[in-house]
């Protein structure tokens, strides 16, 4: 017999929602929340061609005054948009038709992330059911703008909320974090990333005559091997040291007799609490400008670095997550950027908690059904102990 969680997961995983569709998504949500006395919002962004539905539901206990003034939030944070399928004839049953074969629920998001938020959901479900007074203010804040751009989804929505004076104090994001079995990681933060665009310059000619033109790739190559080199920081007890790599090269017409008169560079810096994007941009351009580059830099900052230390959220998920399953799990810093960047701007303590990643973004995605309920389990326990927390 299946579970609630799991029926409200195959409704979100059967509809094809590609970044930046919802495809119906949010209001099946939001329907779910109306009978708990969560007010709900939709805030739709973006042009018209490309818009993004997000939603900002929330429920304050029945207090009012100074009582409701002490009362602390906590939202659960999810994407509704999935990454294309890929080559359909591929996949071992439809994508947007939930299938069980050998106790894995397979289909596009199975993992990253609609489980999450049918989990999201039950478990409010059932802590409010459980304890309807509860002195716990809860939230839910959903986009179809995370597997995309990420310009109109959960940035919008912190931005709107920021505006508002919204106290937000617990945040945990639904993003796929566990390793091997549900509950075994989760992340406390994340490094931020950086990204540019170089164009060096250079005088187009005829590679017999290099006397009459200058070769921008022959410029930069000592620059290059500079920046390669350099120690950015060296990380700390939660983050690795900052990274910059390149991730393409740029240069010629495609002839092999003439020398080209630009190349372009685009790279990228994952960084850590050690680095600012100021101190990476002075550093990296005084090299530049050491080797006396003809240059155009275009930045691009996609997200800061956030880091929750082990406190009141870190400790009611480390609770709930040995309650439910038995173990110690690990915090982790690792990994790509998340909407987390966006909240943490908001709100002090962020985690991110969710399934296995192992199947997401690949074909075939899935989630083993054995983990569907202990991770509604542990939602439900965290908020248990945040309400109790004092």
């Amino acid at each position: 017999m299946k579970s609630a969680t799991r029926h409200l997961a195959e409704a979100l995983i059967a509809r094809p929602s590609v970044t930046p569709q919802d495809a119906g998504c949010i209001d099946l949500v939001a329907e779910r929340l109306a009978p708990l006395g969560f007010a709900s919002e939709i805030i739709d962004s973006g042009p018209h061609d490309f818009r993004v539905r997000n939603l900002w539901s929330i429920r304050a206990p029945a207090l009012a005054g100074q009582a409701l003034a002490a009362i602390k939030t906590i939202v659960f944070v999810g994407h509704t948009d999935v990454v294309p399928t890929g080559p359909l004839e591929r996949w071992t049953s439809d994508p947007f038709t939930p299938t069980e074969r050998d106790g894995k629920l397979y289909g596009r998001g199975a993992s990253d992330m609609k489980t999450s938020i049918a989990a999201f959901v039950v478990a409010v479900e059932e802590f409010l059911a459980a304890r309807p007074g509860a002195p716990l203010s809860i939230a839910l804040l959903l986009t179809s703008d995370e597997e995309g751009p990420a310009l109109d989804g959960t940035v919008v929505v912190c931005e709107r909320l920021k505006a508002r004076g919204q106290r937000l104090d617990w945040c945990i994001v639904g993003e796929p974090t566990a390793v091997e079995r549900i509950g075994d990681m989760i992340k406390n933060g994340r490094r931020g990333t950086l990204s540019g665009r170089l164009a060096v310059k250079g005088i187009q000619g005829h590679i017999a005559y290099p006397h009459l033109a200058r070769n921008p790739i022959h410029d930069l190559a000592p620059a290059l091997a500079e920046l390669v080199a350099i120690e950015w920081d060296r990380g700390n007890a939660f983050f690795p040291p900052t990274s910059w790599q390149v991730s393409n090269v740029h240069g010629g017409t495609g002839a092999s007799n003439i020398i080209p008169g630009e190349v372009v560079v685009d790279f990228n810096f994952r960084f850590c609490t050690e680095s600012t994007p100021e101190s990476l941009q002075q550093r990296l351009e005084a090299v530049l400008q050491k080797h006396g580059l003809d240059y155009e830099l275009k930045w691009t900052l996609g997200g800061r670095p956030f880091l929750t230390t082990p406190g009141p959220l870190v400790q009611a998920v480390q609770a709930a997550i040995r309650a439910e399953t038995g173990l110690a799990t690990e915090l982790s810093t690792t990994g790509g950027t998340s909407d987390g960047r966006f909240i943490a701007q908001i709100c002090p303590e962020v985690v991110e908690l969710g399934p296995p990643n192992a199947s997401i973004h690949k074909i075939d995605e899935h989630i083993a059904v054995a983990d569907i309920e202990p991770l509604k389990n542990i939602y439900r326990r965290v908020l248990e102990n945040l309400s109790e927390a004092k």
